[in-house]
């Protein structure tokens, strides 16, 4: 019987090695793979002893926890890693939604450890003093796996409710409207001197620290680095630290000579009946009675309780009286998210064609309606979300009129050029024979294959991660461009002149080494690069030979 593997998922803090806890070390210490974000990794490699790293990108996390789960059924100890704490915002639950998916129950399949950290809420507010002394919530500005408007419900609910509030991913590169519009809805709630603390790289070395407002927090740095903290409307700075009062000022003020409830009374039992009792380390189980039931003699006859009113309803009562009319009785409104499915696909009027007719518009406008989303994307395809359940419904409505089909995500696309409007066409059925057999295959990261059907190559073929030539009645074929980037460039180019009943076997063979042995997330040039050969094609660096900084996320 093959031993089951195991899967830690580490949270390690916030980066720096004494704030790692010590059962976050022996874990990956005891790990035969690490899998994380690359910065992630780069942060606590030097306490890695593991055989195997596994490093992505931002955004990746899906691919990172089944890369997970798929390695520990396979026999090996992983750690999955998170900064901070991997429960908030971290690894820990889409490990588990992975498992779930593939039917795993605890008694039965691979073993799972959490393994906690400091949160970035905790370690940043060391640094600020102490702004989350009293009721708080943590909320992602990334609405990568959450639409805007939710979040944005949470932002107004949060400012309505006065709770201080750590927003986390408040900005990246090519997100920048977010941190505006989560300072506008606060801005409606808040008094603009509220307090405000930006910490970027908490206790690593490029650590920065800032205390602002809530009217000038968009004056200074914002990143996907910093975390953001707004006080409540009891925050206050003093001596260069950000304080937000535990809450004592409704039962004593500080200074006074008397006090209607003192600093040591308030954690009597009679005055926080939750509280645990001082002398058993026990909190009564029956705290939501009277907590002065008991102090005196019970009466003889049992009395029927009132049903205690809310401070709303007393509220309204009240203000009722003064006018002389009936108080209204208030409902309390209750907020419930539902669940909504949202079907993703991609469409095209086909691999030659780029055309669209006034039927397919119209289609497209009907199966998307108001609610959904098109948007059009530099492969020739129209990226649709629609809240939906009924898949086939959309897609049959989409086939009648004609469209291409495709999925959204790491699979594998076809873009072909025009070919002079059709009347280059005798590498078109090469083009349709890719589609149908390859297109749409589930690849490690999205692979585009781009087609030209003469030698101008004048649709960027040999930018794509296969390029595809057509010229004197035979074929080139390019491999390992890099498409974006500062340090972009195009691919290697591996065959000139080959036969045209060679091309599918072959784009096929390279297809299918690259989807066995790739890592996660590993585009095909990267995986070029690593590997060093493909099939019989030996790499060759195709970079610029001018020295570019690189990008801060590892470009």
């Amino acid at each position: 019987m093959a031993q089951k593997g195991k899967i830690f998922v580490v949270g390690f803090g916030p980066g720096d090695f004494k704030h790692i806890t010590t059962r976050a070390v022996e874990a990956l210490q005891q790990s035969d793979m690490i899998i994380g974000y690359k910065t992630y990794v780069e942060l606590i490699q030097d306490l890695v002893s593991a055989k195997s790293i596994v490093s992505t990108g931002m955004t990746e996390e899906v691919s990172r926890a089944q890369e997970a789960v798929r390695q520990a059924e396979a026999g090996s100890i992983v750690s999955v890693i998170s900064s901070g704490d991997a429960g908030v915002y971290g690894m820990a639950g889409l490990v588990y939604e992975v498992l779930i998916e593939l039917g795993w129950t605890e008694a039965t399949g691979i073993e799972v450890e959490i393994v906690p950290g400091i949160s970035a809420i905790n370690s940043c507010a060391s640094l600020l003093g102490a702004p989350i002394m009293h009721d708080a919530c943590t909320i992602s500005l990334s609405d990568h796996l959450t639409p805007w408007n939710l979040i944005a419900k949470r932002v107004e609910a949060a400012a309505m409710a006065d709770f201080v509030i750590a927003l986390y991913n408040p900005k990246s590169g090519r997100r920048t409207r977010q941190i505006v519009e989560a300072q506008r809805i606060l801005l409606e709630y808040r008094s603009p001197d509220t307090p405000v603390g930006l910490v970027k790289s908490a206790y690593r070395d490029r650590q920065e620290v800032t205390m602002t407002t809530l009217a000038e927090m968009l004056e200074h740095d914002i990143g996907m680095l910093t975390t953001v903290i707004i006080g409540n409307s009891s925050t206050f700075f003093y001596d260069n630290k950000m304080i937000t009062p535990r809450g004592y000022q409704r039962k004593y003020t500080l200074g006074e000579e008397k006090q209607p409830l003192r600093p040591h009374q308030r954690l009597r039992e009679e005055n926080e009946p939750w509280a645990m009792n001082q002398e058993t380390g026990t909190a009564r189980q029956d705290f939501t009675a009277d907590p002065n039931a008991g102090r005196f003699n019970k009466p003889s006859v049992a009395a029927t309780p009132k049903p205690k009113k809310t401070a709303l309803e007393m509220a309204t009562a009240a203000l009722a009286m003064v006018k002389g009319t009936s108080a209204v009785k208030v409902t309390p409104k209750l907020v419930q998210q539902k669940i909504e499915s949202i079907f993703e696909l991609a469409v095209s009027p086909g691999v030659v064609n780029k055309f669209f007719t006034p039927q397919q518009m119209m289609t497209l406008a009907e199966v998307v309606g108001e609610e959904g989303t098109m948007e059009y994307t530099p492969d020739h395809q129209i990226h649709l979300k629609i809240p939906t359940t009924a898949l086939e419904r959309i897609t049959e409505k989409l086939q009648e009129v004609g469209f291409l089909l495709a999925p959204i995500g790491d699979v594998l696309s076809l873009k072909a050029c025009d070919f002079c409007y059709g009347e280059k066409a005798d590498s078109i059925p090469y083009a349709e024979e890719i589609q149908q057999k390859l297109g749409g295959m589930s690849l490690p990261k999205t692979l585009n294959i781009g087609f030209n059907g003469c030698g101008m190559a004048c649709y960027r073929a040999v930018f794509d991660d296969i390029g595809i030539v057509y010229r004197k009645s035979k074929f080139d074929v390019f491999i390992g461009a890099k498409p974006v980037g500062r340090t972009a460039h195009a691919a290697q180019p591996v065959v000139e002149g080959l036969e045209p009943e060679q091309l599918i076997p072959l784009i096929t063979d390279i297809i299918e080494e690259y989807k066995a042995n790739a890592h996660p997330n590993e585009r095909l040039f990267k995986y070029f690069k690593r590997v060093k050969k493909i099939l019989h094609f030996t790499y060759q660096d195709m970079s610029s030979k001018i020295k570019v900084e690189p990008a801060p996320c590892g470009d």
